[in-house]
């Protein structure tokens, strides 16, 4: 490689690595947990459920329920679940019919308990898992502020791994093998960098590329939008069969009893393993009733395998049907599997666990990285005053990073101490708690004492967890085992296992003078 573009890519490197490290870090931590956020969201509401997407509900129960409340006469009701937890979700569209109370054509948004059809809204089911989920793409930032900066971000580390394969390519192989603890400290972290980069690089590419792409997918067709379909985005919407079919409303009651579970069941029984997550009705109670069943294969039979049935009420005929296992097209596939792979939704407690040590391992790359470039600038002809600039950055950056670690340990005890949380309490307790945990390692000016004192004070919030968990509820994670309650048991476990491994890192630390401390 010509050294003209050797220093093309070490300045890209580190110009795009360093602009996006602190952000690059919350969305790694953030999003490490975020693999576990149905567990936190079941430990959190001390509930358990199966381990499956599918919905499992008494429909013709809950619309009868959701009749009462609402009167469903006329809408389009869509009933969904996109997480493993009790709750689903509800959209009702406003009636149809033109003469109704004007009450009745307002649509809404809320939650359903599958058990007693209890509904709550948003933010009344506001959980510290979907914080966590939120906060690993930034969307507490304002709409859209906060997805298009999660965005780039993301496009731009997608730039730092190229180039940092670039510049280790002919030495990706020897270096991988190096590490040297006991040499000077620019060398332990320059190999740390190395090794634990290209250790974790597929899966930091994986998550650079699906990451912009869900958070800027919009800037990327909004051209073709305009350039292709005229500015015609439903036209787009529904070539890409994210758009289900309409179905006119004929303003005629009903005359036929029908059930609404019989056709989900009959529509279930169609393919062995399928798995319903969406089920929707258009114009309730009307004369041309339908009725879309959607659903999934599970993963282990077929990676990405979607159908659908459609109904027509008035007579119980199937109208259309999409087969999951021979009607899936390069549509589909594109669509569903760069979800697939980025939630890792497909390969139980092995794959969220191996993902999530693989985003902790992510972070402490980005923090080695910045390490790199402090020391390669304290050099003896680099002025006092931009050697003092350059700590005081880092110091910064450090403080803020680690020190989201015991925050979300105090986070989780919060959120079962006061449970339930609105999301203004959650908000005050970890941003403000973190604000000041953050301006104290600052003020404190000790590299190496935030770092340890950061896995300190994590590690023993991280220990109260269960143990608030087991005096609040008397759920202790044995009596979770033997009873099977399988998500409040992990959560439990997982804290424990993960304090036990920061203790132990936090105490086998030396210090080192003005830098953090060396591992």
């Amino acid at each position: 490689m010509s050294n003209r573009n050797y220093n093309i890519y070490f300045h890209t490197h580190t110009l795009s690595g360093i602009v996006i490290s602190v952000a690059l870090f919350v969305i790694f931590f953030a999003g490490s947990f975020s693999f576990f956020r149905d567990e936190i969201i079941n430990w959190e509401k001390n509930e358990t459920v199966s381990i499956s997407r599918e919905i499992d509900l008494n429909y013709d129960a809950a619309l009868k329920k959701l009749d009462n409340e609402y009167i469903l006469q006329g809408r389009n009701i869509t009933i969904s679940k996109h997480s493993n937890e009790r709750r689903v979700n509800i959209s009702l569209e406003g009636t149809k019919d033109t003469l109704a109370p004007a009450k009745q054509k307002e649509g809404s948004f809320f939650y359903l308990d599958t058990k007693n059809y209890k509904t709550s809204t948003y933010e009344e089911s506001y959980s510290l898992g979907e914080f966590l989920y939120r906060l690993h793409f930034l969307a507490q930032i304002p709409y859209p502020v906060g997805y298009y900066l999660s965005g780039f971000i993301a496009l731009f580390f997608l730039f730092a791994i190229v180039t940092g394969v670039l510049l280790h390519w002919k030495k990706i192989v020897s270096n991988f093998y190096v590490f040297r603890p006991k040499e000077k400290l620019k060398t332990l972290w320059t190999d740390a960098h190395t090794a634990l980069g290209m250790i974790g690089m597929p899966f930091q590419f994986v998550y650079a590329v699906t990451g912009a792409f869900f958070m800027i997918k919009l800037l990327i067709v909004a051209p073709a939008v305009m350039a292709l379909y005229k500015g015609d985005q439903d036209k787009l919407y529904k070539e890409l069969e994210y758009t289900d079919p309409e179905f006119k409303f004929e303003n005629k009651k009903l005359t036929v009893s029908f059930s609404i579970n019989e056709l989900v069941s009959k529509a279930k029984s169609n393919w062995k393993g399928f798995e319903i997550n969406h089920v929707m009705i258009q114009n309730y109670g009307d004369a041309n009733m339908h009725l879309l069943v959607e659903g999934e294969l599970l993963s282990t039979k077929k990676f990405t395998g979607n159908g659908k049935v459609v109904y027509r009420i008035a007579d119980g005929k199937e109208i259309a049907r999409k087969n999951p296992e021979t009607q899936n097209h390069y549509l589909d596939v594109v669509k569903n599997v760069l979800y697939r792979i980025h939630f890792g939704d497909y390969g139980g407690y092995a794959l969220k666990i191996v993902s999530f040590a693989l985003g902790i391992i992510t972070c402490f790359v980005i923090i080695s990285g910045v390490m790199i470039w402090l020391i390669a600038r304290d050099k003896k002809n680099m002025t006092e005053k931009k050697r003092r600039f350059n700590e005081r950055v880092v110091r910064i950056y450090l403080a803020i990073c680690l020190s989201m670690y015991p925050i979300t340990a105090l986070a989780f005890i919060a959120s079962k101490l006061f449970y339930p949380l609105t999301q203004s309490n959650l908000y005050s307790i970890y941003f403000i708690g973190w604000l000041l945990l953050a301006l104290f390692f600052i003020i404190k000016k000790n590299d190496a004492f935030t770092n340890k004192w950061c896995l300190i004070s994590g590690s023993v919030l991280g220990f109260l967890i269960p143990l608030t968990n087991g005096i609040i509820t008397g759920n202790w994670f044995w009596n979770s085992f033997l009873q099977n309650k399988i998500q409040i048991f992990f959560i439990d476990i997982f804290w424990i296992i993960l304090a036990s491994i920061t203790l132990y890192v936090a105490f086998s630390l030396k210090s080192k003078k003005n830098q953090i401390a060396e591992i």
